[in-house]
């Protein structure tokens, strides 16, 4: 029935036979769990005809909250893990807890007390009313106008049409053209206070990449339209496989022996690319490319030289 539940929150018709064959049950089981969610308070339409099916009324009272074991274990992990979303909404959540953990029955109270952890992440925190009036001018395509604190100084106020908020490593990231600079920017929620109210529609842009994620992350890599570092390239490290794959991030792994192995990284620069290697505190030899050889000759003396100094 919960199963039966989840199916019909998707706003589509479905016939009877369609969420039988989901189900794995008889259509007669379906007809019979419609009319036991009915009797707990669930508003379920029926349309007769070749078309027709069932629908979950929009905009109805939903009863007390059913939720299945899958279910409540995601919300027992979703609000205890609050601070890894950046924003500020810690105390909200662990009052969102305590009220769902009233309406579930006994046995699924129990199950989410079992589910206890303390969420480390140290995340810059974006303040809801933040989060809410950026992501509406985002929907709405109004441009929005803002002040930016860069470091300890603030920024001349900016003007720009939000394109799309992107989640990454606990951070908030507006995507945005700029009309004053004519270019695409990227601005940190934790950093911006908007102006009200919102301004003008705009027609938006197309993005230089696929999507917003797509085009945050070839930023991070120092490319405005492709999503890979400026420098790429290829060592062999004297250390299993099983060690290194851990720590290589995006990069790429290739097991050559059970003692080595060869992995394909990328970096800002052929140093940050050595460094990265370094790091791992093993012997390796560079594969190439040719710049990457070079640039571990000038480390190396480098290094030579701080060291006899």
């Amino acid at each position: 029935m919960l199963a039966l539940l989840s199916l019909l929150q998707t706003p589509r018709d479905w016939p009877g036979q369609v969420l039988a064959d989901r189900l794995d049950v008889t259509v007669r089981t379906v007809r019979r769990d419609v009319d036991r969610l009915r009797e707990l308070g669930y508003r379920i339409g029926a349309i007769k005809g070749p078309d027709g099916g069932y629908r979950l009324a929009a905009g109805s009272e939903l009863p007390p909250l059913l939720f299945d074991d899958a279910q409540a274990v995601a919300i027992a992990v979703a609000l205890q893990s609050a601070p890894s979303t950046g924003v500020d909404i810690d105390e909200a959540a662990t009052r969102a807890l305590a009220t769902v953990r009233q309406v579930m029955p006994s046995r699924l109270r129990h199950r989410i007390d079992g589910i206890r952890f303390t969420d480390a992440e140290e995340a810059a925190r974006v303040d809801p009313a933040v989060l809410e009036a950026v992501s509406a001018a985002v929907r709405d395509r109004q441009t929005l106008r803002f002040d930016y604190r860069v470091g300890d100084r603030d920024a001349p106020p900016r003007r720009t049409e939000p394109h799309a908020l992107v989640a990454r490593s606990s951070h908030w990231y507006l995507i945005a053209w700029d009309l004053d600079k004519d270019d695409w920017r990227i601005f940190r929620l934790d950093r911006l206070s908007p102006r009200t109210p919102a301004g003008s529609g705009f027609v938006p842009r197309a993005l230089p990449t696929q999507d917003a994620g797509s085009y945050l992350a070839a930023r991070f890599k120092g490319s405005d339209a492709e999503d890979r570092w400026p420098c790429v390239g290829q060592v062999d490290i004297e250390l299993p496989a099983r060690e290194v794959a851990p720590w290589i991030g995006d990069g790429e792994l290739e097991e050559l022996d059970e003692h080595s192995c060869r992995i394909t990284l990328g970096s800002w620069s052929w140093a940050g690319l050595l460094a990265a290697v370094a790091r791992f505190d093993a012997p390796f030899t560079v594969v190439g490319p040719e710049p990457l050889i070079a640039a571990s000759g000038v480390l190396a003396e480098r290094l030579r030289k701080a060291g006899s100094s």
